[in-house]
């Protein structure tokens, strides 16, 4: 009997291991998928024919900027939201919007919808995008950026990173996600399917963290064009996102002086040597008054004199006439190259003496001397 039921023990753990092995060979995708096209069907009163038991309600502030809106487009609210016959009532005194339940509500989650709906158009969302939220397949989500970052200057940037110059970084950041998204002073309000959601908060906490939005944009358009791939559904994309490695440029400012700390030691620093002490490690101590004055003299002295002659020696540099620099002569050496024919220039002076310089005169005027001269003159 006891190897029977142990025959049967081991057959049992043994069918629960198969069991086991065929649930794991059970392919995932075909648990989780749902099919293209399916809708939850919507909640309607035959789902709750009686209606709630109890009331239930909530509120909400805005700020004093957003009354005049509020007032314009009120009587839309109260329509859209007597449809799921919520009731809903707008305090201009208080600042404060209400919405609650009544005896009509069949549908227990329409009141959580109108209090995302009050949320959405207190934080500047326009009502033609906030009415969206009372659908079934939307969401809504409203991140606080304001504490994220320490100094306002800092923040003002980011902030700005995050819309994009005319706006083209948020919009890009709608078109990806299939969200609306709107920045208002200290949030960001989204309002979208839930993947949509959960992609804009990461990109909204990643630029507050000094990420620039245009990387997760990026990886948000590669996992789009894979989406579309049947094949890649299953696989893992890791392999083509990107991997951007954060990179600090900035070096910190260090200081001009660098201060070098000491070993820490226990016990208290050495005291410093007053005068006394000095006095009696040379012997001044022990002498006398009229010593020591003249000493003191001597000393004085001796500085008096070192000071006069540097004082008379920089009184004499003005009187020191300063170096003049050598004059450079400019002598225009003959080539060394050029030989000189002594023979050639003698030839030349002998042609020059035989030569005849010009042809003689016709008729050649008579020399005449001072003494002719004077003759003629007194002969007159």
């Amino acid at each position: 009997m006891a190897s029977s039921t142990k025959e049967g023990s081991v057959s049992e753990t043994q069918s629960g291991k198969k069991s086991k092995k065929n649930t794991n060979q059970v392919d995932e995708s075909q648990l989780f998928t749902v099919p293209d096209g399916w809708k939850e069907p919507a909640f309607t009163k035959d789902d709750n024919p009686k209606g709630l038991l109890e009331e239930s309600s909530f509120a909400t502030l805005f700020p004093k900027y957003r009354e005049a809106y509020l007032k314009e487009c009120w009587p839309l609210v109260q329509k859209a939201l007597g449809d799921s016959h919520i009731k809903a009532t707008l305090d201009l005194i208080e600042g404060s919007i209400t919405v609650c339940t009544t005896k009509k509500t069949f549908d227990p989650y329409a009141v959580v919808r109108a209090r995302d709906l009050i949320k959405l158009l207190a934080r500047s969302v326009p009502f033609e995008q906030a009415v969206r939220i009372l659908e079934d397949d939307m969401a809504c989500d409203i991140i606080k950026i304001g504490t994220l970052v320490r100094t306002r200057e800092r923040f003002v940037k980011r902030r700005q990173r995050l819309i994009g110059p005319k706006g083209s970084t948020l919009k890009a950041l709608e078109l990806l996600t299939n969200c609306y998204v709107m920045v208002q002073g200290n949030t960001v309000s989204a309002l979208g399917p839930f993947n949509g959601l959960k992609e804009v908060r990461k990109v909204v906490l990643d630029t507050m963290k000094n990420i620039h939005p245009i990387y997760n944009i990026k990886t948000l358009m590669i996992k789009r064009e894979l989406s579309k791939d049947p094949e890649l559904r299953l696989q893992s994309w890791e392999r083509f996102l990107p991997n951007f490695r954060h990179k600090n440029l900035t070096k910190r400012k260090e200081p001009k002086k660098k201060t070098t700390k000491k070993e820490y030691t226990p016990f208290p620093p050495q005291q410093p040597e007053s005068q006394i002490d000095k006095e009696l490690a040379t012997g001044e101590f022990f002498l006398r008054e009229s010593v020591k004055k003249r000493k003191k003299m001597e000393e004085i002295k001796v500085k008096q004199a070192e000071a006069l002659t540097k004082r008379q020696e920089e009184r004499n540099r003005a009187f020191i006439p300063p170096k003049e620099k050598p004059v450079m002569k400019k002598t225009n050496k003959a080539p060394s190259d050029a030989k000189i024919n002594i023979e050639a220039i003698k030839a030349k002076v002998r042609k020059a003496k035989t030569k005849k310089l010009g042809a003689p005169s016709v008729n050649p005027a008579p020399q005449t001397t001072p003494a002719y001269d004077k003759k003629k003159k007194n002969k007159a």
